[in-house]
């Protein structure tokens, strides 16, 4: 009896398989194209990225965040006739921005956390962040759960918390590590050495020597979190940054003439520290992880893991009160939201 033919759609052998693509066979399909549409989309509609930076007051906090967008997008640049103070309490403050380059829009949130760090009885000042966080956590939850919900949900999410290390050149202090200990938990957590002009390179090396060690030994996972590499080329990627980290940075939004270009750096009696040179300071390190290379990344971690744990456990906590189930069976631990992932 005479074999039936092979139909279109039907499976085809695993040597044939390796011959034939849609263009061999039947011609341009376009699916490439699907990236064209997901660019047009996104430059039409934008996206929100919402950084949060926490570390004392003078550490150049503000400088930084411009110097990264190369905007005066900080809360002391906005506030007409600003006048610095030190509050009592830990003060969120949120400062929102279009920006725009080459037709690509980013809405972009700064939020600063004014008089962290700056007490002299320091307990528990992380509390107010750790709120702030969970707030908007529970803001997009609700508009998630709604029946009649926005087609596009506003995202005020945290997608990544700079936390600035003083440039002590010892080891962390007990609030650093209890802060980031609880942070990094709920939000990815980029540490980094404010103001690392202050010391010399070999004391800039161990310092960042001894942080990592910290980070070691006091099991805190900082971004980005190795159970969260995809693939070995994302292990790859992310293991040359995790070598790097904390990054030893310097800000400024002042510009010098070095060798007839002009450059971002700060001068001093020495010389000028270019912001942008890499032999000089890690700055550029710290700007192409969260816009060049993790942006992407650092938001869909804290959808996929962060929030996701947020929500799991908020609808547990609801379905306990409606069903008076005991809290021993909620399910809240990472490692059960991940392992159903």
């Amino acid at each position: 009896m005479a074999e039936r033919p092979q139909e279109p759609g039907l499976v085809c052998s695993e040597g044939f398989k390796k011959d034939v693509t849609g263009r061999d066979l039947f011609g341009y399909v376009g699916i490439e194209a699907v990236l064209d549409q997901m660019r047009r989309k996104a430059m039409k509609t934008g996206f929100e990225f919402n950084i949060m930076v926490v570390g004392e007051s003078g550490l150049g906090k503000s400088t930084l965040v411009n110097t990264l967008f190369k905007s005066k997008v900080s809360r002391k640049s906005c506030t007409p006739n600003y006048v610095e103070r030190i509050p009592r309490t830990v003060e969120l403050q949120a400062i929102s921005h279009v920006i725009e380059e080459k037709g690509v829009k980013m809405n972009l949130t700064v939020i600063d956390t004014p008089g962290f760090g700056d007490q002299i009885n320091n307990e528990n000042c992380w509390e107010p962040i750790v709120k702030y966080i969970n707030e908007q956590y529970e803001k997009y939850l609700r508009e998630e759960i709604n029946i009649n919900r926005k087609k596009r949900i506003p995202d005020t999410r945290v997608h990544c918390c700079v936390y600035f290390v003083p440039p002590t050149g010892h080891w962390l202090r007990p609030l650093d590590i209890e802060f980031m200990n609880r942070l990094a938990k709920i939000v990815n957590i980029v540490p980094v050495i404010a103001k690392a002009d202050t010391l010399t390179l070999d004391e800039r090396r161990d310092f960042k020597q001894r942080i990592r060690q910290d980070l070691r030994n006091y099991s805190i996972c900082v971004y980005p979190q190795t159970e969260f590499d995809e693939d070995s080329e994302d292990k790859l990627l992310n293991d040359i940054v995790r070598e790097k980290i904390p990054f030893a940075v310097v800000g400024t939004d002042q510009e010098h003439q070095v060798n007839g270009k002009k450059i971002l750096g700060r001068k001093t009696k020495w010389g000028i520290i270019e912001v942008e040179n890499g032999a000089h300071c890690e700055f550029a390190n710290l700007r192409d992880l969260l816009i060049r290379s993790h942006l992407q990344d650092l938001k869909d971690v804290t959808h996929r893991i962060h929030y996701e744990i947020y929500r799991v456990r908020r609808l547990n906590e609801s379905n306990g009160i409606i069903k008076g189930l005991p809290k021993e069976n909620y399910v809240t631990s990472k490692e059960n939201l991940e392992n159903n992932h």
